[in-house]
């Protein structure tokens, strides 16, 4: 990790819900970006709708994913792409991956004989959440996608416990439980080698987070890869929590990565 200075953003603009109701992960950010001395607004998603807000690229804009997409959209940046696994990460999968479409599966779900597929929509519009389709009667959770919706499948597998590793210019800053027994532990050096197989190979940006579990085989394996903003704290103290959004934002808006 380089140990050069890096920019922090000037000031923020952090979403609130109506009534002043605000995400923990938003609270988060007020504190540790307080802690900084860093200016720091709340707002609505209309207000931005609305194009209210004096948008910079050193102004960091965090919230919801559409209104983190719609604040870059604004600033005439595009979109970074999805990679919820990256291919350096393929040897942690541990089970099989394919692309599919709702059409597919319905087909698929529809033969009495089909065996239980995990699916999900690839890409960010999701239209129903990752879910195990074991028969016709899982229809249901396919309602609003379209035919055509392109998904990523997998093989079921049993997950006994699923963490969050934070990751911030390569170094992991935290890890989080949030499924299954915690006293399943994780195999950290098997972590800590695909988290270095992944900077290695290009592929990590400068803020993210790894969700890792151990299955019921007893490997450690990949979840999934999630960008760094708008981004799950599942609990992670708020200075880590900051640094990580702070980082992906000044990446994405080409400020270069924050100083640890």
């Amino acid at each position: 990790m380089t140990t050069e200075a890096r920019p922090w953003p000037r000031r923020a603009f952090i979403e609130e819900q109506s009534h002043g109701r605000m995400e923990p992960e938003m609270r988060l950010l007020l504190e540790g970006l307080h802690a900084r001395h860093i200016p720091t607004e709340t707002f609505t998603a209309k207000r931005l709708e609305r194009r209210q807000l004096p948008l910079a690229p050193d102004t960091l804009v965090a919230g919801y994913v559409p209104t983190v997409l719609g604040a870059l959209k604004q600033l005439g940046i595009e979109p970074p792409p999805t990679h919820d696994y990256p291919p350096s990460l393929a040897p942690y999968l541990h089970r099989r991956l394919w692309t599919s479409t709702v059409r597919q599966l319905t087909s698929h779900l529809l033969d009495v004989s089909s065996t239980p597929v995990f699916a999900k929509p690839q890409g960010r519009r999701k239209r129903f959440t990752g879910h195990v389709f074991q028969s016709a009667d899982d229809l249901l959770f396919l309602e609003r996608a379209s035919h055509t919706t392109p998904l990523i499948c997998s093989d079921v597998v049993r997950w006994r416990s699923e963490y969050r590793v934070f990751v911030v210019h390569g170094d992991a800053v935290g890890i989080r439980h949030y499924a299954g027994d915690a006293e399943v532990a994780l195999d950290l050096p098997r972590v800590h080698e695909a988290l270095q197989r992944l900077e290695a190979a290009g592929e990590a940006t400068a803020g993210y987070a790894v969700d890792f579990g151990v299955l019921d085989t007893g490997e450690t394996a990949l979840v999934e890869w999630n960008d760094g903003f708008s981004l799950g704290a599942y609990g992670l103290e708020a200075t880590s929590y900051t640094a990580l959004t702070a980082a992906r934002w000044c990446e994405l808006t080409g400020l270069g990565p924050p100083r640890p």
